[in-house]
């Protein structure tokens, strides 16, 4: 195996076990635009007239360079570049070095990362070998700013202060405060990585206080509470992620004056204490326009384990995309959620921790929270829901903006149905009485309009819907605009 070296702008760090010879100094230099690519040929070989065929290329990693740490250690980075020494051809080197630029990146230590590939020098060089180096930049002891952030049809202005690579192994402190038209949230996180290890963790321990407006339901919310987060693979290295989860709130619900009575009975303080596991399997090759690629997430929570709220709530989510041609794209999305109580009669259900369905990017032509259980124009929320949708996505006419602005937008037209009701689950083997959720008060939509990318991972839509099958308490909306970072 090659041997992997580490170096500051200060001073040389060999990181290598078997090896004690020391790298002479070097600058790192800031790459603003992608990572160049470089491999030394001879003038037989530039004089061919196709290009080499990288797969054919015999390569073998001799060596892997780390030029700019100061205060990261050693142990972390070796984690992140090991893979590079499985590289047996030139394609696979760029392949994985573009990989552990992301690893990298993902550490929350560096700022800037460039790599530089070049054929092996000195005495211990085979021939077939190459020397990979990456160019890092730390991050100051204390960042911060102000930015922005869109989601849950609601835009939210962020200030943000952190504290990175504490102790040299990408420990960082967070604190965050956000405001917006509807919510305001301010949060004061502690992160973890285990990333030298084949867990692959991350550990977040938060305290929290939010409040948020809901005046579909006719009440305000405030939460203060404590989180503590396992991720397994958050970097998304690997196909599927875990999240395991517990959370400790004190919430009150704070009714509006138009709040009905059954909205009422939910208001004042109470203390919700869960355990909730999240596990997402994703193989999408894009977040907002997917063409190829399925996702399944699904999550449980169970509430109880102190205070005064008790459930069990299980929800899926699945989606999967084809492109049967280069200017149609198809992609069928399901949602669906199940509530139940558990635990003594001190144990109950609040309206905060129900269903609600309808919106913009939710069930599309209806209004938020436009769809259920609703008591004088409040949506009470439910205990089972489920929703579909149908979407053709296209190019805009005549190609405008052809690989640059103009790919940032799509046409796209779809046909979406559920439907959410106070659902009684009865057994297992009572299939008729649980298919009625299936079969009764089912709400139908059809539209179509222009979605936007926003970013890498919001969307914004503009459409023109037609509810097909509705109730008459059910609040349509046939021109919607919607932005957020989750649709259906």
């Amino acid at each position: 195996m090659g041997t992997v070296h580490a170096k500051d702008s200060n001073m040389s760090k060999d990181t290598d076990q078997s090896s004690n010879k020391s790298s002479e100094r070097q600058n790192f230099t800031k790459h603003d635009s992608p990572p160049h690519f470089h491999k030394k040929m001879n003038p037989s070989e530039r004089r061919k007239k196709q290009p080499a065929d990288f797969h054919t290329v015999k390569t073998r990693v001799d060596r892997v360079h780390v030029d700019g740490l100061i205060r990261t250690k050693d142990d972390i980075i070796k984690a992140q570049v090991t893979d590079l020494f499985k590289a047996k051809n030139f394609y696979e080197v760029i392949l994985q070095a573009y990989k552990v630029r992301q690893k990298l990146q993902n550490l929350g230590c560096f700022g800037n990362v460039g790599i530089f590939i070049d054929t092996s020098q000195g005495p211990r060089a085979t021939p077939e070998g190459v020397e990979v180096t990456f160019i890092v930049r730390e991050m100051r002891r204390l960042t911060g700013g102000i930015s922005t952030m869109v989601g849950n049809n609601e835009g939210s202005v962020i200030i943000q202060a952190k504290a990175p690579n504490l102790f040299g192994r990408g420990e960082r402190v967070q604190m965050e405060y956000s405001y917006g038209s509807k919510s305001s949230t301010n949060s004061i996180s502690v992160i973890k990585p285990f990333l030298n290890s084949w867990l692959h963790t991350v550990l977040t321990a938060s305290v929290f206080n939010t409040f948020n407006k809901f005046p579909w339901s006719g009440f305000d919310q405030t939460d203060k509470g404590f989180l503590l987060d396992i991720a397994r693979n958050p970097d998304g290295a690997g196909i599927i992620k875990h999240n395991l989860q517990y959370e400790a709130t004190y919430r009150e619900i704070i009714p509006l004056r138009h709040a009905a009575f059954s909205v009422r009975e939910h208001c004042g303080p109470n203390l919700k204490s869960a355990l909730r596991h999240i596990c997402a399997i994703d193989k999408r090759d894009s977040l907002i326009f997917p063409t190829m690629g399925s996702l399944i997430q699904f999550s449980t929570e169970v509430a109880g384990l102190g205070g005064n709220i008790g459930f069990v709530k299980n929800e899926l989510t699945m989606q999967t995309n084809w492109t049967p041609h280069e200017y149609l794209t198809f992609q069928l999305g399901f949602q669906s959620g199940l509530l139940r109580e558990i635990g003594s009669e001190n144990m109950k259900i609040n309206i905060a921790d129900r269903f609600f369905l309808g919106g913009p990017l939710n069930l599309r032509g209806f209004s938020i929270r436009g769809c259920g259980s609703r008591d004088q124009n409040n949506s009470t929320g439910d205990g089972a829901y489920w929703a579909i949708a149908l979407h053709l996505y296209t190019p805009l006419p005549f190609r405008p903006g052809r690989n640059g602005f103009g790919d940032l937008f799509k046409l796209h037209g779809f046909i979406n149905g559920g439907n959410a009701t106070n659902f009684t689950f009865k057994s297992t083997t009572d299939y008729k009485e649980n298919m009625k959720i299936f079969t009764n008060d089912v709400r139908c939509a059809v539209g179509g309009g222009i979605v936007m990318q926003l970013g890498s991972i919001a969307r914004v839509e503009l459409n023109l819907v037609m509810p097909l099958l509705y109730l008459k308490s059910d609040v349509l909306q046939q021109f919607q605009f919607g932005i957020g970072l989750q649709y259906l």
